[in-house]
């Protein structure tokens, strides 16, 4: 991936609003409803060519397709993969549990139609990856039309999920332990991630199982207890990437992507020895929401490895406040300071603005003045970390 010498760069977190028709074609294709595919496809091409152009509009640097053609981040996993199928059960969140009032106004601000966040479907066979048909199609597309925006842009990423996430949200109904499954995740998903780094784009994992999942599936243990299966998460992550060169590959780690109190999740002090041993060229982490503001006490308590950049959260993904572009600017000198080296920061956005098909809470229009004020932001810290060599 490309570092800047003279700026702050900008990138996000890879999900952007699908809009109609493509979100309610996804939603349909999910659920096994018949769908015109080459509708669906048409839809996709139409928001990817607008989602680089307002990327580029809007001064992001390094850009994606806005997962436009994919129902969830990463619950699009089981229509490329035999061995799936059934219902998930997967358990509600401490969130949820411990606030029966935030619950219900939660479930009531829900669209009629969502894709599957709960109720995905488990693996009940051996799991294979069937043909890299359909993420050869993507990169192919991604190039293409990548080409109307590439003068503008730094760079271009493309998303994948990492083993702990498809591993926790849909679930082992098949294997003899829990690491038999992480493991054969990593050796299938690993199609995906070649692929994507084969073409020549920076390849994201994205892995909220190594900090959100601690009010999810593992809310019964402790902080220690979570740590070290965070610690068997990246070593199944790494596996998946044996042979990839880090500096191709970032990691985005999260707390979850909904609006609520976030008062169970972990803190990130105790998960950075664990993440740092990724074999990974960068990092993301969040700095945006209220629970997280205050972390970069955490990157001077564990310090970060020279060979890893951060790109961290510094627009919150679940609020349709935009942020002034001095608290932009301030958020990302915090990072800085904390890494010790302005090369190393690259600025971006807590989590996606449109993880599920249907669960964004952030609306489209609100979502590119973020994205355009992170770029504000990005340019006011610049200046002051580079004085007049600043772009």
């Amino acid at each position: 991936m490309k570092l800047s010498k003279d700026r702050i760069l900008t990138t996000h977190a890879g999900s952007l609003p699908r809009g109609e028709p493509l979100g309610t074609y996804l939603i349909d294709d999910e659920a096994g409803k018949p769908v015109d595919k080459k509708e669906m496809e048409k839809a996709a091409e139409a928001r990817i060519v607008h989602v680089l152009a307002k990327q580029a509009e809007v001064g992001v640097d390094v850009v994606n397709d806005g997962e436009q053609g994919r129902v969830g981040f990463q619950t699009y996993v089981p229509q490329r993969m035999s061995g799936f199928g059934g219902v998930s059960q997967r358990p509600y969140g401490l969130d949820w549990i411990k606030n029966p009032q935030f619950t219900e106004r939660y479930f009531q601000r829900l669209p009629p139609r969502i894709s599957k966040v709960f109720g995905a479907p488990q693996a009940i066979a051996d799991i294979k990856y069937r043909s890299t048909e359909t993420i050869d199609h993507e990169i192919a597309r991604l190039k293409r039309l990548g080409a109307a925006v590439k003068g503008k842009v730094t760079e271009f990423f493309m998303n994948a999920p990492s083993p702990g996430i498809v591993a926790t949200t849909m679930l082992n109904a098949h294997y003899a332990t829990y690491e038999d499954y992480l493991t054969a995740i990593a050796r299938e998903m690993r199609t995906e991630y070649q692929a994507v780094t084969k073409a020549g784009f920076v390849l994201q994992i994205d892995a909220p199982d190594m900090a959100m999942e601690r009010t999810l599936l593992f809310q019964d243990k402790s902080d220690a207890e979570y740590v070290k299966i965070v610690e068997q998460h990246v070593a199944a992550l790494n596996k998946g990437l044996e042979g990839i060169p880090r500096e191709q590959v970032r990691l985005h780690v999260c707390w979850g992507n909904w609006e609520g109190p976030h008062d169970h999740d972990i803190d990130m002090a105790p998960l950075l020895p664990a993440l740092y041993q990724a074999k990974v060229g960068a990092l993301g982490l969040e700095f945006a929401m209220p629970r997280r503001q205050h972390e970069t006490a955490a990157l001077k308590k564990h310090k970060v490895p020279d060979h890893l950049a951060i790109f961290p959260g510094v627009i919150d993904s679940k609020s349709n406040v935009v942020e002034h572009p001095e608290v932009v600017a301030q958020r990302i000198e915090a990072v800085v300071a904390a890494v010790g080296d302005r090369e190393r920061v690259i600025a971006g956005v807590d989590c996606g603005f449109g993880t599920f098909v249907g669960w964004e809470w952030v609306t489209e229009d609100v979502v590119w003045r973020k994205l355009h004020t992170l770029r504000m932001g990005a340019d006011i810290a610049s200046k002051r970390l580079w004085g007049k060599k600043a772009a």
